[in-house]
């Protein structure tokens, strides 16, 4: 290629770069990514946008062959997905966008969004202190044998306020004890401690933030489902549901039968003041003699 050839060339892409016609060359790779993710975008009921940041890559993969047959698990590049949702053609599919950011996975099912959700809660995975991290709760060193030691786990264990004895030749821990309350940040000395005693106050797993529901044609972005919290306050609102409802006699198949009680009870308390009322008093007799 001559001087002039070359200038010419570069003269072009100049030029083209400056009326917009420069386009960037895209992969088959990448072309066929798109296409796999605008297919399960088309085909399935559910896309879940969820965070897996600071999981780890084995329990990733845990977590992802638990959803095995129940959601289709996908960590695109965000150009990649960004492209197969302004493909979908679908203004409010695109508006899932505004939730991709770093360190997040997506998933396509035909479960509900909310199913899902609650699937990926109970998939969380119990996961080790690390020095810094708040407690979620009070996390407690319980007493009892240990598969640790004699030697430096006797100090470290000391250090942190815990009362140790040797049994068997294995360190044993005398009493109970807190060792982080919840909101304080864990020490290096008691995040080591837990580690060495398999304790893992944390649970990690992927955490939704928001959902599309093809089917109802809607975004959800309050999706987080904990069955058991859930049912938990089901039961303290029927708690106190229940005594209301008979109270102001509300008739439903829980109520009846204690509605019955009271009236009842009402029945008794009436019948008692009623013949209070109806006995006569008996007139008070003298002994004395009448004149």
């Amino acid at each position: 290629m001559t001087k002039e050839t070359k200038k010419t060339h570069v003269s072009e892409k100049v030029s083209e770069k400056k009326s917009g016609l420069h386009r960037t060359h895209v992969s088959n790779v990448k072309k066929e990514t798109v296409k796999e993710l605008f297919d399960l975008i088309k085909k399935k009921r559910t896309i879940l946008v969820t965070s897996i940041k600071n999981i780890p890559a084995s329990q990733f993969q845990e977590i992802a062959k638990k959803l095995r047959g129940k959601a289709i698990v996908k960590v695109p590049k965000k150009n990649l997905i960004f492209r197969a949702l302004d493909n979908s053609g679908e203004e409010i599919v695109k508006k899932l966008k505004e939730k991709i950011q770093d360190s997040v996975a997506i998933l396509f099912s035909d479960m509900d969004c909310f199913e899902l959700s609650a699937e990926l809660i109970k998939n969380k995975s119990p996961a080790k202190a690390k020095a810094g991290q708040e407690a979620p709760d009070d996390i407690e060193i319980p007493a009892g044998p240990t598969d640790l030691v004699p030697g430096p786990a006797i100090s470290e264990l000391g250090a942190v306020g815990i009362q140790i004895q040797i049994d068997k030749g294995k360190i044993s821990i005398k009493e109970s004890k807190v060792v982080a309350k919840k909101g304080e940040k864990i020490s290096s000395a008691v995040a080591d401690i837990m580690n060495k005693l398999d304790i893992r106050p944390f649970s990690v797993g992927f955490i939704p933030l928001v959902g599309y529901d093809s089917n109802e044609k809607k975004l959800y972005s309050d999706i987080k489902i904990d069955r058991e919290e859930t049912l938990k306050e089901l039961k303290t609102a029927f708690g106190k549901a229940l005594p209301f409802a008979v109270e102001i006699g509300y008739i439903c198949g829980d109520t009846i039968k204690f509605m019955i009680q009271k009236a009842g009870r009402h029945e008794m308390a009436i019948e008692k003041l009623m013949n209070a009322q109806s006995t006569p008093n008996t007139p008070e007799v003298n002994s004395g003699e009448v004149n």
